[in-house]
């Protein structure tokens, strides 16, 4: 039997025998796991404070999800273990009312009815450690192998629904989503890698972390990754002998233009309340779709995308009511993209001529925070935050020495903002903030968040949500273009704007269960796209578009005392253009998820499985795209051996086929993705 084949018979196996016993397993470990005391002696409010998490980013401070004024969902490090996952973005496809989308270069993150195909993620914030990972060019969070850190650095990921502009300003419009790293005490000493999968995916990274008897900190971990991708892939589009795409050639059969290459390097040294942080990443991928017109099926395009960081944070409580937090960094961002463009007539290779299209942003942010307790109920947050964009460089170029666009610039930014979370009665919270930003683009935005969070008994909570944010328009969509390239800027776009109205109960229930429900109202006006400009023909982005989404989610979750858990989730949402009252393309109405560890000898073995349904959308050009039942599994074996961790995973088990709408830029209506892959991944620390 071979390897390939080996592996899923192996997982279920042994997801079968441990779903038949999980009843019983579960049973006997609640009973084992039974405090002295008799739980029906405790008060409910007793229980619930033991199994409520805590959320950071909410509100820039530590509170409980339940006090927090948004609806929160939080992944572990054990979780990212347990279900294999190898990117955030395969974090995020987890997470209730979230999907993803491929296009075979970047990934794009949709929540609650709303992606862009082929948008570059800028209406969420990403944070690491705080850390503001938006760059300075399109305003992009990258959140797939493009992302700068390694997977396996990752203690545990907030994301934060709705928007967040009334403390972060730009980019938190459709929620938030933050990364916290492991410290150098976690490894523990040196910690290494090495990963196998299909498609020639090879992965090893190298770890160090130690805590020095001088309060001092240190990690430090590389990585590297390759995967040679799909062989062959089969475009219909590009199939001469049944479309009359000018570009079409190879009967629509593209080899070897897949790939991915990864670099990953992250360090981070603390000392009593200082942390100095450093990150470098790279990624080169290759792309088979020959996008925006580019030569199909030889000298393939591909991208190269890297990013680098150095930030200083400090933090600092002078007691149990003050405390104050700043920090400064410096951020690097260069992107090149290359293209192969037929300059000839004769649609083959020897009349490519390559067109560099990049783009290279660094920029320099301080930040600066006071909280403060007020008679030991009332908490106050101020901040102010402040961005010099050192270089904001957009450039076009082709091998024949002709140049299309050549755009630099610099600019500026400041922002700051109050919150205040005030106890009018003990189960009835008020949560109030409102910040200002200024932009040299377009002036100002003034922002508020209100949330009235109501516990009429101790397990139960209801959350009154109200907010609205904004997004400012990228260097890319306000500069990008020429009237030889085809494409104009547009300098006069303004911020995109929205508001929304929530409602969230949150109810805790007895042997570990957790059942919530939201309900939501969103209206976003002036949203950027591209279009053609009247008069020229040309392309240009425009603030053209008003949409409005609704939707309600239901999620159910019961965590087992030895480890078992069983997550159930689903979305139905709606999104369509305020105008004519049409879904927008990428817009799934049902999102539908299920989640299992299940423990097969105690925290040495167990299997962590998934089901991920996202119903039929539609695409660019309005036909719609089939939904689709993803199956994941991961089988995870823990010090069986000393030091050794081993797990073995299958991503669509079931190998369904399906696809993705096509982005702006491609001729493809839909974009067809990988099939059934495995991984097998050991773990040592030595």
């Amino acid at each position: 039997m071979t390897v390939r084949g080996a592996i899923p018979r192996l997982l279920a196996l042994c997801f079968a025998a441990a779903f038949s016993a999980l009843i019983g397993r579960a049973s006997a470990q609640d009973a084992a796991a039974a405090p002295a005391t008799d739980p029906a002696e405790l008060s409910l409010e007793e229980l619930v404070n033991v199994r409520v998490d805590s959320v950071f980013a909410a509100s820039k401070y530590e509170q409980k999800v339940t006090e927090a004024p948004a609806s929160v969902s939080i992944v572990t490090a054990d979780e990212i273990r347990k279900f294999g996952y190898r990117s955030l973005a395969d974090i995020l496809r987890s997470i209730r009312g979230y999907y993803v989308s491929y296009d075979r270069s970047y990934s794009s993150l949709g929540s609650r009815g709303f992606l862009r195909p082929g948008d570059f993620n800028t209406r969420y914030l990403l944070l690491v450690d705080g850390h503001r990972m938006n760059d300075n060019i399109f305003g992009e969070g990258a959140e797939s192998t493009d992302i700068i850190l390694d997977v396996d650095l990752i203690e545990r990921v907030e994301i934060i629904r709705g928007p967040s502009s009334s403390i972060y300003g730009n980019s938190a419009f459709l929620g938030v989503i933050s990364v916290i790293l492991k410290t150098g005490s976690q490894p523990g000493g040196t910690e290494g890698s090495v990963e196998a999968g299909s498609l020639g995916t090879y992965k090893g990274r190298v770890s160090f972390g130690k805590q020095f008897a001088n309060s001092v900190t240190w990690l430090l971990s590389g990585s590297y990754s390759t995967s040679n991708g799909q062989a062959r892939l089969y475009f219909p589009e590009f199939d001469q002998r049944v479309s009359g795409e000018p570009r079409g050639r190879n009967d629509g059969i593209v080899r070897d233009s897949d790939g991915e290459l990864i670099h990953q390097l992250f360090t981070s040294l603390s000392y009593d309340d200082f942390t100095l942080t450093g990150a470098y990443g790279s990624r080169m991928k290759h792309i088979p779709t020959a996008p925006f017109g580019s030569f199909f099926g030889a000298g393939h395009a591909e991208t190269a995308d890297r990013r680098g960081f150095l930030d200083l944070a400090y933090d600092h409580a002078f007691d149990e009511d003050t405390e104050i937090s700043g920090r400064v960094s410096y951020d690097a961002f260069p992107h090149l993209g290359k293209y192969p463009y037929d300059y000839g007539t004769s649609n083959q290779p020897r009349d490519i001529a390559i067109d560099y299209d990049g783009a290279r942003g660094s920029w320099l942010t301080t930040e600066a925070q006071v909280k403060q307790r007020l008679f030991d109920r009332h908490t106050i947050v101020l901040g102010v935050d402040y961005r010099q964009d050192l270089q904001q460089h957009l450039y076009n170029f082709d091998s024949n020495h002709s140049t299309f666009i050549e755009d630099r610039r610099t600019g500026r930014s400041f922002g700051t903002f109050g919150q205040a979370e005030l106890v009018i009665r003990p189960n009835l919270l008020l949560n109030a903030g409102l910040r200002y930003d200024h932009y040299d683009t377009f002036g100002g935005s003034l922002n508020p968040r209100i949330g009235v969070i109501y516990t009429p008994w101790p397990a139960t909570t209801f959350k009154f949500l109200y907010g609205r944010a904004f997004r400012a328009p990228s260097d890319y969509e306000l500069f990008y273009g020429s009237a030889s390239f085809g494409q104009v800027p547009n300098p006069g776009l303004a911020p995109e704007k929205i508001q929304t109205y929530e409602l969230v109960y949150e109810q805790y229930l007895p042997s570990h269960l957790r059942f919530g429900v939201s309900g939501y109202y969103y209206r976003i006006d002036d949203l950027i796209a591209q279009t053609t400009q009247a008069g020229t023909g040309l392309l240009v982005f425009e603030n053209i578009d008003h949409i409005h989404t609704k939707g309600v989610e239901l999620e159910l979750e019961r965590k087992y005392p030895g480890g078992a858990l069983v997550r159930a989730s689903y979305a139905f949402q709606r999104t369509a253009d305020a105008t004519t009252g049409a879904d927008l393309p990428d817009s799934p109405r049902h999102l539908a998820k299920l989640n299992l560890v299940l423990p097969v000898i105690g925290e040495k073995l167990s299997v962590g499985s998934e089901l991920q349904y996202t119903s039929s959308v539609k695409a660019l050009d309005r036909d719609e795209v089939a939904g689709f039942t993803i199956a994941n599994a991961t089988l995870s074996c823990q010090n069986l051996v000393p030091h050794l961790e081993v797990s073995a995973s299958v991503y669509n088990v079931f190998n369904r086929s399906y696809a993705y709408p096509g982005s702006i830029g491609l001729i493809q209506e839909t974009v067809p993705q990988i099939g059934r892959t495995w991984r097998l991944k050991l773990t040592y620390k030595f």
